[in-house]
Order: C-alpha cells, then structure tokens, then sequence
C-alpha cells in the first residue's frame, strides 16, 4: 500500500469537535464518546478505561464522595475488573498485529525524518504514516487509521517538546513503550554545489541550534523550517544551488542529495527519548525494567510538591524526570492573601516518571499516598525500559 499523509482531521472520516467551556480547564474533546471533564479544585482522578474507549471522571469533595478510591490489581487504576477490556499482552505490542498484516505506525513529518527512523527502530518492520503535525499523529490512532504512533518527547540538548506533553492529556491514548534515537546531523546540498557555494542553510530550529557552532563557523545563514526532512525535501525540490540542509543521510538518500559533512552537531550524545502510543496500555509487569508516567495537579501551598515526591522518595523509588505544565483555560488564580499584597499565581500540571511498575505493589501504594492530596491524578502508561544501546 502506498504511503500517504495525514494532515488534519477535515480529510479524514466521521467528526470531531473541540468545545472549551468556561469552567474547562482543559478542552473537551466530543468524538461521539464522552471525554474526560475535570472541574477546577476538586479532588479529581481520572480514570482510563484499558481500550482508550472513555475515560470517567470520579470527584472526591469531602462529605460528597460516592465511590470508595482504592487502587485494585488492575494494571492501572480503581476500575473493576469485570469491566475491563483486555490489554495488550508483550506479544502484541510487537510489529505485527493478529491478522498477520503489518502494524501501522504514524510519525511527525516527511521522509527521512529521524521520527521514522525511530517509528522503524521501535517498530521493526512496520508501515510508517508520515503526519504533518503532533495532534494529526494521535488522532490518527484514535481514529484507528494507524495502529500506533511514535513521537519524540524529550532531546538531550534542546530539552522537553511541551506540545507532546499537553497531547498526552488531551488525548486518550497510552504509552506502551519508549525508544532512544541517536540523531546524527549531516549538511546536504545538490549534486555539484560545494560548501563554499552555500549562503544559508535550512533545517528544524533544534537541529539548527544543535549544530550552532559548525554552521558559524561556516559563515551561513540559518533558515528555520517545520523539520529536517523537510528541508531537505525543499532543497532538493527546487534545485536550489546556495542553500543547503541539516538533515539526515537518510533524507540524502532519498532526496538525492549530496552529503558535505557528517556529524556537523557540536554534542555527539545527542539522543531523542521517543514514546510509543497505543489505543490500549501494554499489561506492565515484573521480568524486566519497567517505567511508569504520570500527570497530576496539587493545591497552591508551602510544601506541597515536596509531600507529592516524597510518597516516592519514602518508598526508594526512583524518579527519572519531572516537568511542569501550566493549566489552560484558567492560568492565573488570585491567591487567599491577594488582599495583603500577594500576587497571583499559576496552576500547574506535573508530569512524573518514575522507575518501577504498576504491577508492583509499592508502585501502587505510591500513587494510594499521593491520591490523598492531588486534585488530580492520570496514569498515561507503565511500560519496558529501552535498555538497548543507542
């Protein structure tokens, strides 16, 4: 079957509506299922069915709480177990699915993108969707036009991608694994150009900084595109004679480009963290190296993030990364003390990995402290480390 791309949710079928509301703090999204409705300051935990087919929302308000929160032996959280779809086993998050076809794994960008790159490492075998933006990859798995998606969620250089951060709350899939990419920058031009023929250079703006103090040294101008593909893609295109691109050889093959310089990043660990997203979690387990992410919300006051990380610390659990996203549609919220010259503040969204599994029952004493003061809690995925050499 021949490649195509996924550009919005206008060429593809059935509807699907965003509506912010006033008391929203986060967009709902209406695809003829009911999502996930989260009203500000309440003690909130979201709840995941297995098959990403709805999520429910229980509200813990004091005197008002209906339903008893305690975490079961289900893989992820207070759902009974009778009503559980089944989970992915190990086996089917392989590059196969059951009628023996090969999985469809959707990517952000063009050809020759290091994206599918890491679609192909994570996914042996697989036919990889190109897609022009992040949002298109995960509504084309919700939409069950692909099978999975990679995306990159964080570079050793250039830091977290936050776009991708908010997409894991705004949708509903789950992470069912991860997968370290090397990113090995090359400069490409046309066949005949030579280096001192170039006058600008075009790539992503990361993979521009990236490679900051070669591409200064060489006195050209930097030119910022959507990715590094792309670039090369353009280049290639137009015949274009003084400008080159920072890309991959991948994409110079594919293009037809030539490659002037290997290796052009000025750090050479320069490693992109990716994520597999499924409609459904992998089943976690105990064999073998396991990662849990989560998202949650507290309440603004002394020491309160320091109670949250503590329910891991206590239990010698260790966290690998922690990042901070402001909440929307309600960014700024007067404090108690405003009248006494305090200003306003932000709530935040605190996204946390943590090395162990929910099939660990420390794991799920962790998550049973922490529901006792977050106004909010998601478990997005607990899946196998990528322990292989980059």
């Amino acid at each position: 079957m021949a490649p195509f791309v996924i550009r919005s949710l206008v060429n593809l079928p059935g509807q699907i509506a965003v509506k912010h509301l006033p008391t929203d703090q986060f967009p709902r999204i209406e695809i003829k299922l009911p999502l996930i409705l989260v009203k500000p300051r309440h003690n909130t935990i979201v709840l995941a069915s297995l098959h990403g087919e709805n999520e429910r929302a229980i509200e813990a308000d004091g005197k008002n709480t209906q339903t008893a929160l305690q975490l079961q032996d289900s893989p992820y959280d207070v759902v009974s177990r009778d009503a559980l779809p089944r989970p992915l086993s190990s086996s089917q998050s392989s590059s196969s699915v059951s009628d023996g076809s090969r999985l469809r794994v959707a990517y952000q960008g063009v050809r020759g993108a290091y994206s599918e790159s890491a679609a192909e490492k994570a996914y042996p075998n697989c036919e990889a969707v190109p897609c022009e933006q992040f949002d298109a990859a995960f509504e084309a798995v919700e939409r069950w036009l692909v099978d999975r998606a990679v995306l990159p969620i964080e570079n050793s250089l250039g830091g977290s991608i936050h776009r991708n951060y908010d997409l894991l709350l705004r949708h509903r899939l789950h992470i069912v694994g991860e997968v370290k990419y090397a990113v090995r920058h090359c400069l490409l031009a046309n066949h005949g150009v030579k280096v001192e023929d170039l006058k600008r250079v075009l790539s992503h703006p990361q993979a521009l900084a990236q490679c900051e103090h070669t591409l200064t040294s060489l006195g050209l101008v930097r030119e910022a595109v959507d990715d590094t593909a792309g670039a090369a893609k353009h280049v290639a295109l137009h015949k274009l004679k003084d400008t080159g691109a920072v890309a991959s050889s991948v994409a110079a093959k594919i293009y037809g480009l030539n490659i002037l310089a290997e290796d052009i990043q000025d750090d050479c660990d320069n490693v992109t963290r990716f994520l597999m997203l499924a409609r459904e979690p992998i089943i976690p387990g105990t064999d073998r190296p396991f990662k849990t992410s989560i998202v949650f919300s507290l309440e603004e006051g002394p020491g309160v993030l320091f109670k949250a990380l503590a329910v891991f610390a206590l239990r010698q659990i260790n966290l690998t990364k922690i990042e901070s996203r402001p909440l929307r549609n309600q960014p700024l919220r007067a404090s108690d003390d405003s009248d006494n010259g305090f200003p306003k503040y932000f709530d935040y969204l605190f996204y946390v990995d943590f090395e162990a599994s929910m099939a660990d029952q420390n794991a799920q004493n962790a998550l049973k402290h922490l529901k006792e003061f977050a106004t909010f809690l998601r478990v997005l995925g607990s899946y196998p480390v990528d322990t292989s050499m980059i």
